[in-house]
């Protein structure tokens, strides 16, 4: 059985991608040279989370998080490669962060914060919540249990930080139950994006 693995690519990265298709980052064949290009970029990220660690271990994982940038990721190489590799985590990337524009979603009013004693809190759009998680460094799953519910979701490590990601049902608890989101359309099109391919998540990227 394929190890399952997680794979995040962030707006940054969209940021990167888009420059690839467009300029070739310095190359001369533009015939030929974005595939390349693309994979050589691919890899290099890739490669760094993946040989870096994909998890934090407990302490690493506390602290304070605040939102940075929207995160797209599968769960193992064999979804991503279904799904369509980097073109579609970028699509992905891009309609998050518009999205998340819509709905007012930015780094002052979006955060978490985990907590020795496994406590944790965090607010999403401006609105606080609490409770307890518990946290697996092996696999990097995570619970959430606040007073109402329990959230699952994932995290790994991103070059800026720590990707937090959701699949479908979760994150649109997170927005609507927890965040209050009233923008309907916006929840829904976030939750669209991540059943919108087999293993896929989404999410935000945090920063300390």
């Amino acid at each position: 059985m394929m190890k399952k693995t997680t794979m995040t690519l962030l707006a940054a990265m969209t940021l990167m991608l888009s420059s690839c298709f467009t300029t070739g980052l310095g190359t001369t064949s533009t015939t030929n040279s974005n595939n390349n290009v693309l994979g050589n970029v691919l890899g290099a990220v890739l490669g760094q989370v993946l040989l870096g660690g994909m998890t934090f271990d407990q302490s690493s994982l506390l602290g304070s998080w605040n939102y940075n940038a929207p995160s797209a990721a599968f769960t193992t190489d064999q979804a991503l490669t279904k799904a369509g590799g980097a073109a579609t985590i970028a699509t992905m990337a891009s309609s998050l962060a518009s999205n998340y524009s819509n709905i007012g979603i930015n780094r002052n009013n979006t955060s978490f914060s985990f907590l020795d004693a496994n406590k944790f809190s965090a607010k999403v759009n401006g609105i606080p919540f609490n409770g307890t998680y518990t946290y697996n460094p092996q696999n990097g799953e995570i619970t959430l249990k606040t007073a109402t519910e329990t959230i699952k979701g994932n995290v790994t490590k991103t070059e800026k930080g720590m990707g937090l990601m959701f699949d479908a049902t979760q994150m649109a608890n997170i927005l609507q139950k927890e965040g209050k989101v009233s923008n309907t359309a916006a929840v829904q099109a976030v939750s669209k994006l991540a059943k919108s391919a087999n293993g896929a998540r989404v999410g935000f990227e945090l920063t300390k």
